[in-house]
């Protein structure tokens, strides 16, 4: 059974930095693209950034010269960077990944739990 787990949310003043980790563990035959996603309180979920399975990056304008995103491959795990934090980055974020598990024929979408983050005074 394949699971993605996050962790290194919490809470931040602004201007500080946080670093978001998943890690998908399971009968993982291959994983293609991870992301991550945000949503606050009263709005839509939103993409912050991607990484594909050969490092090609995509990042959100909020995002873009704050975050970065990386992948480690040996450890099926996806990082997320975040500096220079604002209270408008206050959202739950969510981890996604693209994989094939064993003895599937598809690729499935796979989501994390999600973990706060909040930026405050």
């Amino acid at each position: 059974q394949v699971q993605l787990v996050e962790s290194g949310g919490g809470l931040v003043q602004p201007g500080g930095s946080l670093r978001l980790s998943c890690a998908a563990s399971g009968t993982i035959f291959s994983i293609n693209a991870m992301a991550w996603h945000r949503q606050a309180l009263g709005k839509e979920r939103e993409l912050v950034a991607r990484v594909a399975s050969g490092d090609s990056t995509n990042y959100a304008d909020s995002a873009k010269g704050r975050f970065t995103i990386s992948r480690d491959n040996d450890k099926n795990t996806v990082y997320l960077q975040m500096n220079n934090l604002q209270p408008d980055d206050t959202a739950v974020y969510y981890c996604n990944a693209e994989i094939k598990p064993y003895r599937y024929w598809t690729v499935r979408d796979y989501w994390g739990q999600g973990t706060q983050v909040t930026v405050s005074s």
